[in-house]
């Protein structure tokens, strides 16, 4: 007979969810109340918050958040009905895409329902059976996933190793000699958990000595809005955006909303709009998300000063917290992880002591995304944090620390917390 597939379920829960019944609503799935910004409610009690990705500040903006409920009054959240290519097309919808591929510096954008979907669906419709992937260690779940989906070979070199990368070029290229492929190479602009920057630029310079063939798909989903003169990225930042020939961009961080983007030549572009499943098959995005996310790019465009914002609040933060002792890792964007020694245990007792005691709500990272015995305050900073909040923040960092090395976090259990408050 065979297993009862629900009866494995209940054997394993996954190295998060065994920590489910102890950690639901505090730790994991916790709920923050009120206006998106840099204080909000957690559990009735206002909290500073580092953990929102709401990079230029636009969610609560005023010129956004009319947009937004115009488009609401004028045209509901049901418009346009079915997928774009039967009945979901619009002006709006067209004028997004235009207005995108016009700032990104591509010949054309297509829309995309959601990042990690589209993501996912782009890499699965680029590639067939015949080509190789070569794709970071590091790479957002996303692309992992697309990954596997892909019916051919990948190879995956060490995390911004160009030796590593030169390595799997040479074999990919060897077996795409046999099967007639090609290679696409897949990384992100902007890692987020660790904050460094892809290499782009190197991975670039690599293709122009004629040395390997292959296409470059960049996911810069933290790039974009936060990096570059203009915002434009990383590509721009580091002066190769021509390079990158397929730039995968969102609306979910620095444009605080929902969907994303893919803008690259005109026939990729097309391509996509006429295969890609994950797009042809699912409701087109709604009015209302679209008309705002034109107001979101115009200020992004237009008005500097958030990501000015931005950056001030970011190298404060930064600098303080290296002057006063503490591992950043390698980040040399805004993300800011904070990389600490300790057991889960201790994880769940510092956080919970910030949260409770410190009114400040900032995301804890540990293993399996982090090695064992390894743990990560993950702060993302905003244009609408202030001065005093870094500061306040890496005064009581600074507490943290020194109640960490005198054992005061020491325990065999998660900490016990009432998830039902």
């Amino acid at each position: 007979m065979a297993l009862d597939i629900f009866e494995k379920i209940k054997g394993n829960r996954g190295p998060i969810g065994q920590h489910a019944k102890g950690v639901h609503g505090y730790f994991t799935f916790p709920k923050l109340e009120g206006p998106i910004g840099n204080k909000m409610n957690f559990r009735g009690t206002e909290c500073l918050v580092w953990s929102v990705n709401n990079y230029l500040g636009l969610a609560n903006d005023p010129e956004v958040r009319k947009a937004d409920a115009d488009a609401a009054k004028d045209w509901g959240l049901a418009y346009p009905m079915g997928a774009r290519m039967m009945t979901g097309q619009t002006s709006e919808h067209e004028a997004l895409e235009a207005e995108l591929s016009e700032f990104m510096q591509k010949e054309d954008t297509i829309l995309l329902n959601f990042g990690y979907q589209g993501m996912l669906s782009a890499i699965d419709c680029l590639v067939d059976r015949n080509d190789v992937i070569v794709y970071d260690s590091e790479s957002h779940a996303c692309i992992i996933d697309g990954v596997r989906l892909h019916a051919g070979k990948r190879f995956v070199f060490q995390h911004n190793d160009m030796e590593s990368f030169e390595k799997q070029m040479t074999r990919a290229t060897r077996l795409c000699e046999q099967t007639g492929g090609g290679i696409m190479v897949i990384t992100e602009g902007v890692f987020g958990m660790a904050g460094d920057q892809g290499l782009l630029k190197e991975i670039v310079e690599y293709r122009k000595s004629g040395k390997y063939n292959f296409r470059l798909f960049v996911d810069d989903a933290h790039g974009f809005g936060t990096l570059g003169e203009t915002g434009m990225g990383t590509g721009e930042h580091q002066g190769c955006q021509d390079g990158i020939d397929v730039y995968f961009g969102t609306f979910a961080k620095s444009m605080a909303s929902i969907g994303a983007f893919i803008s690259s030549t005109e026939d990729v572009v097309e391509f996509l709009r006429y295969n890609m499943r994950s797009q042809m098959f699912a409701k087109s995005l709604p009015m209302p998300l679209v008309v705002g996310a034109r107001k979101r790019l115009e200020l992004l465009r237009t008005e500097p000063k958030h990501k000015e914002n931005l950056w001030k609040v970011a190298t404060a933060l930064q600098k303080g917290l290296k002057d006063a002792g503490f591992n950043l890792g390698r980040t040399n964007t805004a993300v800011t992880p904070v990389f600490l020694e300790g057991t889960l245990a201790e994880a769940t007792n510092i956080t919970f002591d910030l949260r409770e005691n410190y009114n400040i709500f900032c995301s804890i990272v540990v293993y399996p995304v982090v090695p064992k015995d390894v743990i990560m305050l993950r702060l993302i900073p905003t244009a609408v944090h202030t001065l005093e909040d870094v500061q306040y923040t890496i005064d009581t960092f600074k507490i943290m620390q020194e109640g960490l090395k005198s054992g005061k976090y020491k325990a065999e259990d998660l900490a016990k917390v009432d998830t039902d408050k």
